[in-house]
């Protein structure tokens, strides 16, 4: 209890920039996954974004995939044939076709499928309006890292809003990695699920930089910069752990119980990226974008010189700092004689 009453009073020492390193090393193995993963498997698009022809209906009498194909004739063999529910629903997904082939495929799959005709589901998505989609999601997640590039270069200084930037990215490959290695399928409600967290990661990483920015204006014992995130992050800590704990408990159950267990497929495309997202995103607001700022801080020579001085009061013999001015140069080079 002492330990938990400790993080609440934000008086625990963990250093967080000075296992950067393993940090960084779990990320970059995790990234790596999933660049992997979309590299081989790729993303499970919808038909939104690709464009074509979807097919769902009953199956009562278990046709097997293969009778499936055989009934579409020519379009069997491109076909994308899914056995929904252990196959007492079928999805044929194809390319965009006429419309009477498309009556052609419908009248043959009710046929071998055994179901009513009124009860077969038919989608058709033309390939620019797919492409246009996709294009526009892509703007989206541009303009959206643009605004947060703006906004944190205003609130606080573009080195933050640099770091904030390569969080968002690392949320957005370990999102995207979570798609491609359980293969969901990624519909335009992704989408506004992945810019979702990605406003959340933002919000939990300016919460960190705010206290950053106030430790700093406030510092009167010339710590170093390192001292100040270590400092920053074990205050913000146990804000960043229950907010991230009260997002993903009703987000789990979502996943976990609504889709999976009651299932809920519909909720899930949206659920998973909300998960993922938050939880990576939790993540890289303490262990990437905090110490990512601290190392790059610590080259400016204001900070250097302040390491270096304290590096010496402390009785150590660190690096000199990168830049001295001729005055310090000449003073260390006396005193070495």
């Amino acid at each position: 209890m002492s330990t938990i009453g400790r993080l609440y009073r934000g008086e625990t020492s963990i250093d967080f920039v000075g296992q950067a390193r393993r940090w960084f090393i779990v990320s970059g193995v995790a990234i790596a996954i999933c660049l992997l993963s979309l590299a081989i498997r790729n993303l499970n698009l919808s038909l939104d974004f690709t464009g074509g022809t979807s097919i769902s209906m009953p199956n009562p009498a278990a046709a097997g995939i293969g009778e499936i194909r055989s009934a579409l004739g020519s379009e069997g063999t491109a076909a994308r044939v899914q056995l929904v529910d252990d196959g007492a629903s079928v999805r044929i997904q194809t390319e965009a076709v006429d419309l009477d082939t498309e009556r052609a495929m419908v009248l043959s799959l009710v046929e071998v499928t055994g179901t009513r005709i009124e009860l077969t589901d038919v989608e058709s998505v033309g390939p620019t309006f797919g492409r246009q989609i996709a294009g526009r999601a892509v703007q989206a997640l541009l303009v959206f890292l643009g605004v947060v590039v703006v906004f944190i270069s205003i609130r606080f200084e573009w080195k933050m809003a640099i770091g904030a930037i390569a969080a968002l990215l690392h949320d957005l490959i370990l999102t995207a990695g979570a798609y491609s290695l359980v293969g969901f399928e990624v519909t335009p409600a992704t989408v506004v699920a992945v810019l979702t967290i990605l406003g959340y990661s933002l919000y939990d990483t300016v919460v960190v930089y705010d206290k950053i920015k106030e430790n700093v204006e406030s510092d009167q014992d010339r710590r170093t910069y390192t001292d100040l995130v270590d400092r920053s992050m074990n205050q913000v800590l146990m804000r960043s752990i229950n907010t991230s704990l009260t997002s993903l408990l009703p987000v789990g159950s979502l996943l976990f119980i609504g889709s999976l267990l009651l299932g809920a497929g519909t909720l899930r495309d949206f659920a998973l990226a909300l998960f993922v997202g938050i939880g990576a995103g939790t993540y890289s607001s303490i262990f990437v974008a905090a110490p990512l700022l601290a190392l790059w801080k610590e080259r400016e020579t204001e900070w250097a010189r302040r390491r270096y001085r304290s590096e010496r009061k402390a009785g150590g013999s660190g690096p000199s700092p990168h830049r001295l001015s001729s005055r310090g140069q000449s003073t260390a080079r006396r005193r070495k004689k």
